[in-house]
């Protein structure tokens, strides 16, 4: 094998930074994969305008230090790092880290962006060698090359943070990243440290944003020059900012269009062509000129792929579910989420309750869940009636006294599974599913789970920073081998304060003059102690080893109420009742039926159901 001698690689490393800009390469030399890009070959600036200032930001002719492109979806933002990437391979050459939320995600961005970078653009393909030669110095997470190397890591691996010192630093989906990296603290600083060497570093901070308070990208941003696109309308000329609330649309939101600020012209998605090619970025904050901060949404992205109609869709479609309307800011409008988790006030829900029998499902209620906490002395129960767009009116709320150690205890449950609750629609309706916290009497709560019918019950625990309201379960009963039981318990996680905040969120909805709002929940005449249940935490922020962490605090000793709650939205959660569609829904409904008036409901604090063929009395534990 021929080696090049060593003073050209030495006289290599000492030669200047070229005077070619990113933006400049890219047009020149990039070529997009047919595998990775939904428009394959030669890349084109001007596709995407908005992104030259960017990528010549992180020129070596460019005083700016560290450049946070805090962006929506579909604006090209992950292709301007892998032209700086290839840049640097191809023209300034130097020890470069890239940094995933996760190594595992950083192996399949290394696959499915990296590698076909390398591979279809011809002016890098010979400056790294094939991988399937002796010694090549291309793996997944590392590709070394003439005077330089690229390596690959997860924020949540200290050991890649601090493996090397860099000149070249990318972090890639930073409000992805954990809150601490192997007990070492921030990954953000971590890999920043390793620029500290180099004279003439390049940073590249690039997320879409997350929680207000908790999103890193959103303070680097504001740390930064803070700049914005301004766009001139193609009647008037005024520049301005792309906002949501100037996207209109009459009856068919795909063809929404955006009102000019000034003229109040119509402008259609067709013409943000041009809108585009004319804009320019502008500073909002005069600050240290070595930080470049630009914010980019959705709104802006080119004709062809997101749509202002597209957008006003996907609003329709997650408008009425905090998780979804969460979503579609950070990723549509590249905003942070205002997360109100200050407890709702139990007095206002208190003296909204309703005059409807408790034990009774309203009209409009069509399938039942139920959340169990379990005590040391008892286990509470609240049976919750679920109707479209997540309407909800609680039904009942029962306690069993006892010790939730003996199978004494349990029977009261196993009774419930079978009680049937009369309707205001004249039928008689079971619990679908029932949710019961495995956090306490673990032993006995999956005893109870194996004795009762597969499908119908779940034992769950609570992850506090799990990120969505349940996840996959896994198997908890297994052999003296470690082998799973075909038919053994499984636990389901659940993202408790996912669903927290879900809950105080619709807590506050209030009804208008078009009827009740989705997500609204309705309460029979409760007592006030169920209230003040109900609303017994609140989301606080907490600075743990130099970074802000959001966590439930209760600011009242009782909250069993607030996890039975919880429960029986995650046990609706599983059985699927967000994703039915409404032919779904009026298949519950059994027959059609109109409320009828004259049905004879007992109002007593004492009453009798259906239980195994029995009556069985039961009292509410909340009875106002």
């Amino acid at each position: 094998m021929t080696c090049k001698p060593y003073h050209m690689s030495f006289n290599t490393g000492l030669r200047p930074d070229p005077l070619l800009k990113v933006s400049e390469w890219a047009d020149g030399f990039r070529m997009l994969s047919q595998t990775a890009s939904s428009e394959p070959g030669r890349w084109r600036t001007e596709r995407t305008p908005y992104l030259k200032e960017i990528m010549d930001a992180l020129s070596p002719s460019s005083p700016v230090e560290k450049v946070i492109f805090m962006k929506g979806a579909q604006i090209g933002g992950t292709e301007a790092g892998n032209n700086w990437i290839g840049y640097i391979i191809d023209q300034a050459p130097g020890p470069m880290l890239v940094v995933q939320p996760t190594v595992e995600m950083g192996k399949r961005w290394s696959k499915g962006r990296l590698a076909p970078l390398i591979d279809d653009t011809p002016a890098l393909r010979d400056k790294v060698k094939d991988p399937r030669s002796r010694d090549s110095g291309n793996t997944v997470q590392s590709k070394e090359f003439t005077g330089g190397i690229v390596v690959v890591t997860g924020a949540n691996s200290a050991v890649g943070l601090r493996s090397m010192p860099v000149r070249y630093l990318f972090l890639d989906e930073i409000d992805a990243y954990p809150g601490d990296a192997d007990g070492e603290g921030d990954p953000v600083s971590l890999a920043i440290q390793r620029t500290a060497t180099f004279a003439r570093r390049k940073i590249l901070l690039v997320s879409t944003p997350t929680i207000q308070g908790l999103s890193r990208i959103e303070r680097e941003f504001e740390a930064s020059d803070q700049r914005y696109y301004w766009v001139p309308c193609p009647h008037c000329h005024t520049f301005q900012i792309l906002k949501w609330p100037q996207v209109k649309w009459e009856d068919d939101p795909l063809n929404a269009y955006y009102v000019c600020i000034s003229c109040e012209e119509k402008i259609y998605n067709h013409q943000k062509t041009w809108m585009l090619a004319n804009g320019e970025w502008r500073s909002a904050n005069e600050c240290n000129s070595k930080i470049a901060g630009f914010h980019l949404s959705s709104l802006y992205s080119p004709v062809g792929w997101l749509s202002w109609g597209q957008a006003a869709q996907n609003f329709l479609h997650a408008k009425d579910n905090e998780q979804l309307l969460k979503v579609w800011v950070n990723t549509t409008l590249g905003e942070t989420w205002v997360d109100k988790g200050e407890a709702p006030d139990w007095q206002r829900l208190f003296e909204r309750t309703e005059n409807y029998p408790i034990g009774v499902v309203p009209f409009g209620g069509l399938v039942l869940t139920a959340g169990v906490d379990v005590q040391k002395d008892r286990i509470e129960v609240e049976i919750v009636a679920w109707g479209q767009k997540r309407e909800s009116w609680s039904v009942d709320y029962q306690v069993f006294e006892g010790d939730p150690g003996k199978a004494s205890t349990w029977q009261h449950l196993s009774a419930l599974m079978s009680t049937l609750f009369p309707s205001e629609d004249g039928l008689e309706r079971p619990i679908s599913m029932i949710a019961v916290d495995a956090g306490y009497a673990t032993q006995e709560v999956y005893g109870w789970i194996r004795s009762q019918t597969p499908g119908c019950v779940m034992a769950v625990k609570g992850i506090d920073k799990a990120l969505v309201p349940v996840g996959a379960p896994s198997r908890v009963d297994v052999t003296i081998l470690g082998q799973k039981l075909r038919r053994g318990a499984k636990l389901w996680p659940i993202g408790v304060s996912v669903l927290k905040s879900e809950l105080y969120h619709v807590l506050k909805l209030s009804q208008t003059d078009e009827g009740f709002p989705g997500g609204y929940c309705h309460f029979p005449a409760y007592g006030p102690e169920y209230f003040k249940q109900l609303t017994a935490e609140q989301l606080v922020t907490k600075i743990s080893k130099g970074y802000p962490k959001r966590e439930w605090q209760k600011i009242r000793e009782r909250n069993e109420a607030l996890d039975c709650r919880v429960y029986a939205r995650a046990a609706a959660i599983a059985i699927g009742a967000d994703r039915w569609n409404e032919n779904k829904w009026k298949s519950l409904m059994g027959y059609k039926k109109s409320p009828n008036p004259e049905y004879n409901l007992p109002s007593e604090p004492m009453r009798q159901t259906k239980s195994q063929g029995r009556p069985r009395v039961v009292r509410s534990r909340f009875m106002g």
